[in-house]
C-alpha cells in the first residue's frame, strides 16, 4: 500500500515483519495492522489482557512479577507532543523491567539533517527497540527499513495502530469478542480511522464510517480491508452508520498541524456524537474516543461523561496494549 524504501543498490527493503530474535533475522516492526497477521494481533491482545489481570492490586510503579524485559531499552522519539502515548510506553517498559530513553525530534541530529537511514543504523547499536511518533509515515517506514531492531509506529499522519489495539482490547472487555460485531466511526476519516479499517479485516468485524465529502479515509485502505476479511461501509449519514451498532467512536476534528480549522469545523459539525445519535445505536452500545476530547465539538459532555462512555478504560488499556506490542516485537510472544 505504501512505496517501500530501497537500499543504495536499488534493492527493495520490504521484509519488515519477521521475528527478530535469532541472529541475522529481520526485526519485527509494528508499523501498520495490515502488515501483521490477525493471529499474531490476537495473541498480542490476549497477552495484554493477561498482563492487566496480573497487575490487580499491585502499585503502578511496581514492576511485573517476572520483569521479562529486564536489561532491555526502548528509545522513544517524539516529533509530536504526547500525553497518553509517552506515559503508557514509559510505564509499560518500566513495569516490564526495561528502560526508556526519551528524545524530541528537534533535539536530535535527525532534526538537523541527518538521514533517517543513518539514524536507524546508529540507534540499532544502542537500544533494543525504537518507538516513534512522527508526522511522516514514509519516514517511519524508512526508519524501519534500515533499523536492525524493531520499530513501533506510535502515530503518523497515516495510521495509529497502537491506539486501535487498546480500543479492541477495551471493546472485548465490555462486549466480548469483536469478531462479527459492528463498530461505527463518526467524523474525520483520519489516521485512527485508517487503523480501524485495517483492524476490521484483521479482527473480522463490520466497520461503518460516517464521513463528510473531503474527509473520507483513503479508498485503497477500504478496498484492502474488504478484500481481506473485513466488512467496511462508508456513508455520509451518521445516523445510518450508528443504527444498532455495538460501539460508536469519535475523534477530534482538528489535529496538530491542521491549517483548515474553520473549514473542518463547518464540515464536521453535523457529525457530532450526541445523545440523539447514541439512541439509534444498540441499547448497550459503548462510546470510545482516543483523547484528547473536546466537549461540545465532536462529542457532547453528556455522552463523553455518560454511562455508555468507556474512555477511561480505553486510555488505561494503552498501557497494557503497549506491553503486548513490545513483547511481540521483542520476540516474547509468538
Amino acid at each position: 500500500m505504501w512505496p517501500l524504501p530501497r537500499n543504495d543498490e536499488g534493492e527493495r527493503l520490504d521484509d519488515m515483519t519477521k521475528p527478530g530474535t535469532e541472529t541475522g533475522a529481520s526485526p519485527r516492526h509494528f508499523i501498520d495492522l495490515s502488515e501483521i497477521p490477525g493471529e499474531a494481533l490476537r495473541r498480542i491482545i490476549d497477552r495484554s489482557m493477561e498482563l492487566k489481570q496480573a497487575r490487580t492490586g499491585r502499585p503502578k510503579g511496581a514492576p511485573d512479577a517476572d520483569a521479562p524485559l529486564s536489561g532491555q531499552a526502548l528509545a522513544m522519539i517524539f516529533e509530536k507532543s504526547s500525553t497518553r502515548t509517552r506515559v503508557s510506553f514509559e510505564m509499560a517498559m518500566h513495569q516490564l523491567g526495561g528502560r526508556t530513553l526519551v528524545m524530541q525530534g528537534q533535539e536530535m541530529q535527525l532534526g538537523r539533517g541527518e538521514s533517517t537511514a543513518d539514524t536507524a543504523r546508529v540507534m540499532s547499536r544502542y537500544v533494543d527497540a525504537i518507538m516513534i511518533r512522527s508526522k511522516s509515515h514514509d519516514m517511519v517506514r524508512e526508519l524501519a527499513a534500515y533499523a536492525e531492531i524493531p520499530v513501533i509506529n506510535a502515530l503518523t499522519d497515516r495510521s495509529h495502530p497502537c491506539q486501535i489495539m487498546a480500543d479492541v482490547m477495551t471493546f472485548e472487555e465490555h462486549k466480548g469478542p469483536i469478531a462479527g460485531r459492528t463498530v461505527t466511526w463518526v467524523g474525520d476519516g483520519n489516521n485512527v480511522a485508517v487503523s480501524w479499517i485495517e483492524a476490521a479485516a484483521r479482527f473480522g468485524c463490520t466497520l461503518r464510517l460516517a464521513c463528510p465529502e473531503g474527509y473520507r479515509p483513503p479508498q485503497d485502505v477500504i478496498d484492502w480491508a474488504n478484500a481481506n476479511g473485513g466488512t467496511v461501509e462508508l456513508t455520509e449519514d451518521p445516523h445510518a452508520a450508528a443504527e444498532n451498532s455495538d460501539c460508536v467512536i469519535a475523534d477530534t476534528w482538528v489535529s496538530m498541524g491542521d491549517k483548515d480549522v474553520e473549514a473542518r469545523l463547518a464540515a464536521l459539525a453535523p457529525y457530532q456524537v450526541n445523545a440523539e445519535l447514541m439512541a439509534v445505536a444498540a441499547p448497550d452500545a459503548i462510546f470510545m474516543h482516543c483523547l484528547p476530547a473536546y466537549r461540545g465539538k465532536e462529542v457532547t459532555a453528556e455522552v463523553l461523561d455518560g454511562p455508555q462512555s468507556v474512555i477511561w478504560d480505553e486510555a488505561e488499556n494503552r498501557l497494557h496494549a503497549q506491553k503486548g506490542i513490545l513483547l511481540w516485537c521483542l520476540g516474547l510472544i509468538s
